[in-house]
């Protein structure tokens, strides 16, 4: 088949810009054309909250992206529009995330839909903000109608899309990340990253916004005192700073008290290090390579990338009770499932400080083999109209 996808991909970085490359490369795999058209822009810098939009990486030498679309132009859409229909593709794929994509991917699939009758398929990553805005609902009617069928990564995604069409929709988990690399050796890793090797540690990777409850998971470590844990937080800030200077001040303190300190003594220090910065991706097997837990304290959630990264390395994790990540971490086999408190965090992460590193092993590989990119593909290939 012809394929056509819509959506981030290199220059831009970010989880769904990975997510489309890793598709592309799946269906080249599997023996289809693909082309990618993404973004001239992406998001209007003041709507933008880190520090950029773009990867320092080289381009994929593999892939065929072309940056077609304006995410805000309408005048743009109707050229993109144009040059996508020359392409002839038999699929349209719309990678969706964002309400504020509604009004740029609705009009480009009624387009393109127009102009050579290709069926349209749209990936929901997500449907409606974390945190809900008032024109969210208008926008996603508004995204929906002109879409042939949808593929959501959770059943929670599905649901919210209830809400809006009867259009066909397959919930096919999020598949791995596995295009980091290989695991490296964990005492390497911590020593490359300034960690404590004798330490359970602990990773909150990823950026850093509200809805992912960091700050719960900072309460948590302040429980955590007596336990020898040390959380590694590893991503870019998404706004909100300052929300967290006090903890930032607190390791800090501690991180001086300890080299004064022996060694019964620091593991009474609240142990956090921050490395605050987007983690390029060929860094990332590092960061797994030296966690023994990583942790994701979401206030809201529908899935997250993070999990199959987790997956691809079989680190187990801890999630919190919030849309589709239950559905992916199953508690007590590939780690746990806790309520969205502090206390209840820093007990889960208590009971994981007490058992072997090996204890999830099994169920991380069993888990594992549910998530590959060929359950993806054939979900988008085969959605009926």
């Amino acid at each position: 088949m012809k394929i056509v996808i819509i959506g981030p991909a290199w220059p831009y970085r970010g989880g769904i810009a990975a997510f489309t490359e890793r598709l592309a490369h799946e269906f080249q795999h599997e023996g289809h054309e693909v082309e990618v058209a993404t973004f001239t822009l992406q998001y209007p810098s003041f709507l933008f909250p880190g520090k950029t939009q773009y990867s320092e990486s080289p381009a994929p030498s593999d892939l065929k992206i072309s940056r077609l679309v304006n995410s805000i132009n309408p005048f743009n859409w109707l050229s993109a529009s144009r040059k996508i229909a020359a392409m002839h593709p038999d699929k349209l794929v719309l990678m969706h995330w964002l309400p504020l994509m509604a009004p740029c991917f609705g009009s480009l699939a009624r387009l393109v839909k127009r102009k050579c009758g290709c069926e349209v398929v749209a990936v929901l990553h997500n449907i409606i903000h974390h945190e809900p805005k008032p024109l969210d609902v208008w926008l996603t009617r508004y995204l929906v109608r002109p879409i042939d069928s949808f593929v959501a990564l959770s059943h929670s995604v599905r649901e919210t899309l209830m809400r809006f069409t009867d259009a066909p929709c397959h919930v096919t988990p999020h598949p791995l990340y596995d295009h980091y690399g290989m695991l490296m050796n964990r005492e390497e890793a911590s020593r490359r990253l300034g960690m404590n090797p004798d330490k359970k540690h602990l990773l909150f990777f990823g950026l850093i916004r509200d809805y992912k409850g960091l700050d719960l998971l900072c309460e948590a470590m302040e429980q955590l005192r007596d336990t020898d844990v040390q959380l590694m937080v590893a991503g870019e800030f998404y706004g909100g700073e300052e929300k967290y200077a006090k903890w930032m001040e607190m390791s800090r303190r501690d991180d001086e008290a300890a080299k004064q300190q022996d060694n019964k003594d620091t593991r009474k220090q609240m142990d956090i290090l921050w490395h605050t910065r987007f983690i390029p991706d060929e860094e990332v097997a590092m960061y797994f390579s030296a966690a023994d837990l990583v942790v994701q304290p979401y206030r809201t959630a529908t899935q997250s990338g993070v999990t199959q990264i987790a997956y691809h390395f079989e680190k187990p994790m801890l999630v919190t009770n919030v849309g589709g990540l239950p559905e992916i971490v199953p508690h007590g086999k590939c780690g746990y499932v806790v309520d969205v408190t502090p206390v209840a965090i820093a007990d889960a992460i208590r009971d994981f400080a007490g058992k072997e590193n090996v204890f999830f092993a099994a169920g991380l590989r069993e888990e594992k083999a549910r998530y590959g990119w060929d359950k993806m593909t054939a979900a988008i290939i085969t959605t009926p109209l």
